[in-house]
């Protein structure tokens, strides 16, 4: 692994738990709503862009929070600026990560079929 991956690897995780904080507690956009996990973060090499992974569950509506996210991006941008010493602070760039949720849909698919073979 190469000396520069493993550090991109510790931003991407710094950045993940700093992110999870600021979604979770400090920003109050009314559009975003629902429970918002950060489950992955992907940093450029030349630190500039950050490819912000959001798993939402239990929204009003998954398009206005995501929404809600762009606006605000902003804010938790400048957020990010205090709490992570970088020199340059990445521009965020929010996707949804629907893994959680088609997760649970196998899960629930695989419980289905369980109960079927059991009678």
């Amino acid at each position: 692994m190469p000396k520069n991956e493993a550090r991109l690897n510790r931003v991407n995780e710094e950045l993940k738990k700093e992110l999870s904080q600021i979604l979770n507690y400090e920003l109050k956009n009314p559009n975003v709503t629902g429970m918002l996990s950060v489950t992955k973060v992907k940093i450029t090499p030349d630190f500039k862009y950050a490819k912000v992974y959001v798993s939402i569950l239990n929204s009003k509506s998954i398009g206005k929070t995501m929404e809600g996210l762009k606006e605000s991006s902003g804010f938790i941008r400048s957020r990010l600026a205090k709490t992570v010493n970088l020199r340059i602070t990445p521009e965020l760039v929010f996707e949804i990560d629907d893994s959680i949720e088609y997760g649970a849909k196998i899960d629930s698919i695989l419980k289905e079929l369980n109960g079927k073979f059991e009678k």
